[in-house]
């Protein structure tokens, strides 16, 4: 098998106010995994040739919709992992990897989310839907993702993407196990969870800085800002450059 064959090809949502996310859950990702991985952010400013559809109130995020031109920027090839930037891996990405199934299209975790508060992290409206969060993290099998033309995207209304209704059947959406898309502070607390994913907000905002796991996405910062071999972080304090 070659490298390319052998390539966790993975996509992150990347939102410009929130760059230290997609940083950290990217680090997170490259510290566990045992096998080559491939990591492309999905930023705004990057797709507009082909993403141009005014944002609307309800996209708390830039990538709420653009997540699902993943399978177009594989050129609809092989899999594809996509994953919310407010996450953190705490295990090795390749055990997900292996639970492609190619009698699906996409594969995800089948939460019952439903959210208790009308307002999500920043003060945005918290929108409620069936199937909510199941795209926040997605398994692609973008050869059979061809319904997600860059067009379709700039149309589609958010309830016909994040609810799959581009598939003919929910039969096509396999289920992954809770652990490998763990809603922190919506789920209790489980040791055994391999995908954190902040959706009630995480610990870089002062009203939910105390949230579960914590201190593991603090770790995983700092371990992501570190340089054991150099003098970076007193070069910056001489430049009056401040520590992150």
């Amino acid at each position: 098998m070659t490298v390319q064959d052998d390539t966790i090809h993975v996509f992150i949502g990347y939102d410009s106010r929130q760059a230290v996310l997609y940083n950290v859950a990217q680090h997170s990702i490259v510290r566990h995994c045992s096998k080559p991985v491939s990591i492309t952010p999905i930023r705004l400013d990057q797709v507009k040739s082909i993403h141009d559809r005014p944002r609307v109130s309800i996209q708390s995020t830039e990538f709420s919709f653009t997540r699902f031109l993943t399978p177009y920027l594989r050129g609809y090839d092989g899999w594809a992992l996509f994953m919310d930037c407010d996450t953190l891996l705490r295990a090795d990405l390749a055990e997900l990897w292996a639970l492609r199934d190619e009698r699906f299209t996409v594969q995800c975790v089948k939460h019952d989310h439903q959210p208790a508060s009308s307002v999500k992290f920043l003060g945005h409206e918290q929108t409620r839907y069936g199937k909510k969060n199941w795209s926040s993290v997605m398994l692609m099998n973008c050869a059979k993702c061809t319904e997600l033309t860059p067009e379709y995207v700039n149309s589609a209304s958010g309830l016909d993407l994040h609810q799959f209704k581009w598939l003919e059947s929910d039969d096509q959406i396999g289920a992954l196990p809770r652990e490998w898309n763990f809603l922190v502070e919506y789920y209790a607390h489980d040791e055994n969870a391999k995908l954190l994913h902040f959706t009630e907000g995480g610990p870089y905002y002062e009203a939910t800085r105390h949230v579960d796991f914590a201190d593991e996405w603090w770790r995983e910062f700092s371990i992501a800002n570190s340089s054991e071999d150099s003098e970076v972080w007193a070069l910056a304090a001489a430049a009056g450059k401040p520590k992150p």
